[in-house]
């Protein structure tokens, strides 16, 4: 077990405190330092043994777990977490292991995220899950949801990136309006749809396609509005 601490300021007492079980010492030295500036406390494992060791000592906010290690795999380690106590788990899976997602959302892990991925991304999807784990997940976000550059004001329905106003169609004003009440959970197309005139599994994802392009820097590689595979859509934010 090893303790990452940001290197400048010093870190507030209530600073979350996330465990990182990877048996990939690069990936664990890379996420450390990034979450460590970030404002978190970070102790890493380089597998379920040294992890479940230093966590009888230990209370965490959550924790980020990989899926494939030697010896006792992440699933396991899970599915023995999520019986004997609340903690948060977000899995990180390779692209190529859909079934391994399909069981750790079975076993009932938070999130998942596929590697390789971008750290921005696993912020994001971290502090959705630490959000709804302190209760604020259920419910509206406020009245102003943070989006990178993009701030979209809820009870206005306007949306600026950078102080300029970007235009908005009434549907995609309704469609994040309809997220923010449920960031970092997942909302199923024939929820989204039965809003629009159409009713359609494919208008949605046109109307969702569009949106993207307002909010993602790179739309084709969304980080906040994105798709989760046979389910629906899911909003992120800062």
């Amino acid at each position: 077990m090893r303790t990452a601490k940001a290197a400048s300021t010093p870190l507030p007492d209530n600073a979350p405190h996330v465990l990182i079980v990877d048996d990939d010492q690069k990936i664990r030295d890379l996420l450390a330092r990034y979450l460590a500036e970030q404002g978190f406390r970070v102790t890493t494992a380089q597998d379920a043994a040294t992890a479940r060791a230093g966590m009888r000592g230990l209370e965490f906010d959550a924790v980020l777990l990989d899926v494939m290690m030697p010896g006792e795999s992440g699933l396991d380690l899970a599915r023995e977490l999520k019986a004997t106590r609340p903690v948060p788990i977000c899995m990180l899976t390779a692209r190529s292991e859909p079934e391994h997602r399909i069981e750790g959302l079975e076993a009932g892990v938070d999130d998942y995220i596929p590697k390789p991925f971008e750290p921005r991304e696993l912020l994001l999807r971290l502090r959705n899950i630490l959000r709804r784990a302190a209760g604020g997940g259920l419910g509206p976000a406020g009245d102003e949801i943070r989006m990178g550059n993009h701030v979209f004001h809820v009870t206005r329905g306007e949306l600026k990136h950078m102080e300029e106003t970007v235009k908005l169609t009434e549907r995609e004003r309704d469609l994040l309006r309809m997220f923010s009440q449920r960031i970092g959970m997942p909302i199923p197309r024939h929820e989204l749809a039965s809003e629009d005139s159409t009713g359609s599994d494919r208008a949605i994802d046109v109307q969702i396609n569009r949106l993207r392009r307002k909010i993602e820097t790179d739309p084709s590689n969304p980080v906040y509005l994105q798709t989760v595979r046979g389910k629906g859509y899911i909003l992120y934010a800062d």
